[in-house]
């Protein structure tokens, strides 16, 4: 089982008796530079928590009640983005190397054609997005300090995930890791200078977030465009618009943005759910969030290496392959998800108490309520490992409609219904006359593992039945 051109595919191995096996330590080693940044990327999350905290809990509060909501709108207009990997594996598998960098130049295009006015858009539309939510004056008023400025600045996010895919893509991953390491520490001092030294606040937390970004974005550029990427790809080359790309990276790319996106507007609506019951709660959401990224970005690190694995197979031909290695990865990711969730459990109440700037009653309530809800945040990261690793494999071939109806079906009919039933009491429901159960926060997160159980056990089912293996991209 060899690529087109005979030789063995990244990760394969044959032994002495002539059988091709999957190599877990390849996968390590292509992984690994994936996994420290998404790390990274979890430092930044949390060290931009640790400053909110050093403004006020309310500051927490704020960013819980807007953080999965502005996720969402970075998803979905930046879902062309998220397919260049993709694209980039597949041409690598296949030999077309232009091809490759000619499909991270054109999700650039689309990415400032397209993105970029409707970020605009939304930074003008969020007092009225946050308005049907009636969110305490001062926590709407911190929350959308933040989100003006972000969303002008999304763009610079998008257009870096663009060319990161393509590093990804071509098993480039040190260059991804590089990049993400600049961005996060250019974002240390700038949080420091913007949010207190120039007293800018939750707008100098989004301002140092956009910068940071920006720098980031420089310097992939600066690499994509010199040294082998240059030569090889011919990056210098293929910057021009190819409107059939983009037509392929469109119906491919938008799936993904939806999917990703209606898992986190869900997550962001059930923030607004526990905002509404209690700041303190909303702080604790948002911590222990933040503590759960711990878990899943490494391992979004180890799923990104299995679409330019199951990508670069199915380039050269080479399905069965692809699913081989795919099932690896999947095992793998629900392995690491587990084992990093065990160990939240138990430092948990060590670094609860870190993110807050006071040792006050507020904050004690946090903690209490933080450790709480750790419990069943952490009984579904094993399902979130299977949702992680089926998905980013589905994603390599190009399987992305069916993955992203499943996800908004499962979000919008299932999660959100049945965390407006345990978190509100019937005085608080945004719909009257459902059955209220008045758990807050413990009883969102019981409703988020049970969708989270679902979703994993679906993406699965879904990788298994092998439909993606009749799909041509190009």
């Amino acid at each position: 089982m060899s690529s087109v051109d005979g030789a063995l595919l990244p990760a394969q191995r044959v032994g002495k008796d002539g059988q091709s096996s999957v190599s877990v330590a390849a996968i390590v080693v292509l992984a690994a530079p994936l996994m420290i940044t998404n790390v990274v990327q979890a430092a930044l999350n949390l060290t931009d928590t640790w400053f909110l905290g050093r403004l006020s809990t309310q500051a927490v509060a704020a960013m819980s009640a807007i953080y999965w909501l502005m996720t969402c709108a970075i998803l979905v207009l930046g879902g062309v983005g998220l397919a260049v990997q993709t694209f980039v594996a597949q041409s690598s598998g296949a030999g077309r190397r232009a091809r490759a960098s000619q499909a991270a130049w054109s999700a650039i295009w689309a990415s400032l054609a397209v993105a970029a006015p409707l970020f605009a858009v939304l930074a003008w539309a969020g007092p009225w997005l946050l308005r049907p939510f009636a969110l305490p004056a001062e926590i709407a008023h911190l929350a959308l300090e933040y989100w003006r400025p972000r969303m002008l600045g999304a763009v610079l996010g998008s257009m870096a995930w663009a060319l990161m895919g393509f590093f990804n893509g071509v098993g480039a991953t040190r260059a991804t890791l590089a990049i993400a390491g600049v961005t996060t520490m250019a974002n240390v001092p700038l949080n420091q200078w913007l949010m207190f030294d120039l007293q800018l606040g939750m707008a100098g937390a989004a301002w140092a977030t956009n910068l940071a970004q920006g720098i980031g974005l420089l310097l992939a550029v600066g690499l994509m465009l010199n040294g082998r990427f240059a030569r090889d790809y011919r990056s210098r080359l293929t910057w021009r618009p190819n409107l059939a790309v983009l037509r392929r990276q469109f119906a491919v790319g938008f799936p993904i943005g939806a999917m990703y996106g209606a898992d986190v507007l869900g997550v962001a609506l059930l923030q607004l759910m526990i905002v509404q019951v209690s700041a303190v709660e909303a702080a604790a959401t948002q911590i222990v969030i933040m503590l759960t990224s711990l878990a899943y970005m490494p391992t979004i690190g180890l799923a990104t290496a299995g679409t330019t694995l199951v990508g670069q197979a199915i380039g050269a031909g080479q399905r069965e392959w692809a699913a081989r290695v795919g099932n690896v990865v999947i095992a793998l990711c629900a392995g690491m998800m587990l084992s990093i969730a065990l160990l939240l459990l138990v430092g948990g109440p060590l670094l609860l108490p870190r993110f807050l700037g006071s040792d006050d009653e507020a904050a004690r309530a946090t903690v209490a309520v933080g450790l709480l809800v750790l419990w069943p945040a952490a009984a579904y990261q094993l399902f979130d490992g299977l949702y992680f690793g089926s998905s980013f494999c589905l994603r390599a071939a190009g399987d992305t409609s069916v993955p992203a109806i499943t996800a908004m079906g499962l979000s919008w009919l299932f999660f959100l219904p049945l965390a407006h039933t345990l978190v509100f009491t019937s005085q608080q429901a945004w719909v009257p006359g459902l059955p209220q159960a008045g758990l807050g926060a413990f009883g969102g997160w019981l409703a988020l593992m049970s969708y989270a159980m679902l979703l994993g056990s679906s993406m699965l089912l879904r990788w298994r039945s092998g439909r993606w293996r009749s799909i041509e991209l190009w």
